[in-house]
């Protein structure tokens, strides 16, 4: 039995007897048109985990725990609530084993940015065969571009050659994580900008269909107003360079 309100007290049991509550049949199948894997999904939309994540609060040990329950809702809720100073290369790599989902993959991503494993995990993904595994590393580029705010552009750049090698992988959830890294990138700051720019307009003429969408698709965003406003305005309060 659950306490009425979510708290940090609750457990592994109390977690999944309130996701087990909030079960919605109507959303699972409304899920599974995004391309979710919905056979563990309780069709929880991540509205409701967010606020549900604040109030149980970070915990290690019982985000471990939620991950081996394989429920969708809870895997998320562990990606939402491990403390990222206690996540490992091992941890991450048990994880990476377990990807079958573009979604579980991209909040998995971001926990794996936070708990600062980017130098360890990124290349060693992106050389990975598996698809989602491979994604992992792309989609750590595209949430370190964005919140790797005191690393140096540099280090994005040097993930540059990765984007271009992998630029070829047909695979839709790859694909859509090299496109991803790379518009993330140029979009950091103006020293980024060109370099981003200059492979996307590389690939959108590359006689490979897979990297020609990456590019044309990378081009167009770099490219339009919105995206040269804001780098702009970056530039104006120094915060990109």
């Amino acid at each position: 039995m659950t306490a009425s309100e979510p708290s940090p007290d609750w457990d592994v049991t109390a977690v999944v007897s309130w996701l087990e509550a909030n079960r919605s049949p109507e959303n699972i199948v409304g899920m599974s048109r995004f391309g979710i894997v919905t056979q563990t999904a309780f069709g929880i939309p991540n509205g409701q985990l967010r606020p549900l994540a604040r109030k149980i609060k970070r915990r290690h040990e019982r985000a471990l725990a939620l991950w081996d329950t394989g429920i969708r809702e809870a895997r998320i809720l562990a990606c939402f609530t491990d403390e990222p100073g206690r996540v490992t290369v091992e941890q991450a790599v048990a994880w990476a084993a377990d990807f079958n989902s573009w979604e579980i993959v991209d909040h998995a991503a971001s926990l794996f940015i936070e708990a600062r494993l980017h130098d360890a995990l990124i290349d060693r993904f992106v050389e990975d065969e598996r698809e989602f595994v491979r994604r992992t590393g792309f989609a750590m580029m595209a949430w370190g571009a964005v919140h790797l705010k005191k690393e140096p552009d540099s280090l994005m750049q040097s993930w540059l050659p990765m984007i271009e090698k992998h630029a070829t992988d047909e695979r839709n959830f790859v694909k859509k994580a090299v496109n991803w890294a790379l518009r993330q990138i140029g979009k950091r700051s103006m020293g980024l900008h060109d370099p981003a720019l200059e492979l996307a307009q590389k690939l959108a003429e590359s006689e490979d269909k897979t990297a020609r969408w990456i590019g044309k698709d990378a081009v167009r965003e770099l490219t339009s107003q919105k995206t040269l406003d804001r780098l702009a305005a970056k530039r104006r309060s120094g915060s990109g360079t």
